[in-house]
């Protein structure tokens, strides 16, 4: 198998660039998702409050294009984001001027000055900054209502759920599968069975510090020593995955998405006639070709990409179930009515397979980086190699992790 398309989405919801390579950070590509539209819900004496634009709820975002101007340091030149409105296909009395404006956005705006914003993705909130005129003046003007652009900063959102590597039965191989609170219970019982008492005012780490040197004291033998063990390899690894959130940028729930042709071609198959369905309208980041059967990545846990030592590893935590934003027509910007805008519909006939999720297809799954792999580059054509498969899908929102009390 090989990559056969890379993308990135420099403002959230709007149509993406191609790549030809990029570096992989843990956040995501370098400048994916760090723009994201709010719309004006005007309230009562002037106030008002903001609401996340997303593509499946505003499919006008489908028409606006971007491109990426990247900064050029010997020249001193700052990278921007080019936006460009195409009107709707249907629309033949739009303001037709529209088509050829385009707004320049700095890819790394000063934030100095900026007002700030509280936005909440997914129940996952961070801090955003409002670019103000005439950014905001100019989508406005386009959408036909007010319009916000909101520019991510330094900030990062948590990931939360089940979607990060530490938390996810895909990678749980190593994971604690007894709960630390059952073992500290387990060795207070074994003390006081044995005459042994612990202090109740200790710390969160005195029990088990204190169960096991009073075991190592009292409770002869190896027992003693496989249980002490056993408790301090509980509580560092439970430490130890607390340590390792993952953080993302404004894209919902995790830094990157993958998918696959195969599994596309099997899709269009679908379709009546000639028409072939878009892999733009997935949002993927990475694309594989080459893949013997379609849908086989629902099993996959984790590639490698690319040649030798320098090779990536991408962990594949995550189902990533699908909405309306497939049905989405980008020349109308409307939900489409021929056989692509009838996408959602084909999937949930045989891909409701994901438990925690039982009423939307799975399409594409959910990608994290191994630690290692921070900073490398991947590019079209690099060979894709499955390095370990699951036995059964992932469910969507389930955890290693409810059973670790640390």
């Amino acid at each position: 198998m090989h990559i056969s398309q890379l993308y990135t989405y420099p403002i959230k919801s709007l149509r993406g660039v191609a790549l030809s390579e990029a570096t992989l950070n843990r956040t995501g590509f370098q400048y994916d998702r760090r723009f994201m539209l709010l719309k004006v819900i005007p309230g009562e004496n002037g106030a008002y409050t903001l609401k996340n634009m997303h593509v499946p709820h505003f499919p006008e975002m489908a028409l606006f294009t971007t491109d990426i101007i990247y900064p050029d340091e010997e020249k001193d030149v700052p990278g921007r984001i080019i936006v460009t409105y195409h009107p709707p296909a249907d629309n033949h009395l739009d303001n037709r001027d529209k088509a050829t404006k385009t707004l320049e956005i700095p890819l790394q705006p000063d934030i100095r000055g900026l007002r700030q914003l509280n936005i909440e993705m997914h129940q996952s909130p961070t801090t955003g900054y409002d670019m103000g005129d005439p950014y905001n003046e100019w989508f406005s003007e386009r959408f036909g209502y007010g319009v916000v652009l909101a520019y991510l900063g330094p900030h990062s959102r948590r990931v939360l759920g089940s979607f990060a590597p530490g938390k996810s039965p895909a990678h749980a191989v190593d994971k604690p599968v007894v709960s630390t609170r059952s073992l500290v219970g387990l060795a207070v019982l074994t003390l006081v069975l044995n005459g042994v008492r612990v202090s109740a005012g200790a710390s969160a780490s005195g029990p088990i510090q204190s169960a096991t040197e009073e075991l190592l004291r009292h409770w002869p033998g190896v027992a003693a020593t496989v249980v002490a063990g056993l408790l301090s390899w509980v509580l560092l690894r439970g430490l130890s995955a607390g340590k390792e959130d993952e953080s993302i940028t404004f894209a919902d729930t995790a830094p990157y998405l993958l998918t696959s042709e195969t599994s596309l071609d099997e899709l269009s198959a679908r379709f009546a006639g000639d028409e072939r369905m878009d892999m733009t309208k997935f949002r993927p980041n990475i694309v594989v070709s080459g893949a013997p059967t379609a849908f086989e990545e629902d099993f996959w846990a984790e590639l490698k990409v690319g040649p030798g030592e320098g090779a990536a590893r991408l962990l594949l935590t995550a189902n990533c179930v699908r909405c309306q934003s497939i049905n989405v027509d980008y020349a109308t910007g409307k939900m489409g009515t021929g056989e692509t805008g009838s996408a959602l519909k084909k999937l949930m006939k045989d891909r409701r397979v994901d438990k925690g999720a039982k009423y939307s297809p799975v399409f594409g799954r959910y990608v994290f980086l191994d630690p290692g792999s921070d900073k490398v580059m991947i590019r079209v054509g690099d060979e894709v190699d499955v390095l370990r498969t699951m036995k059964e899908r992932t469910i969507y929102g389930q955890s290693v992790y409810p059973l670790i009390h640390v």
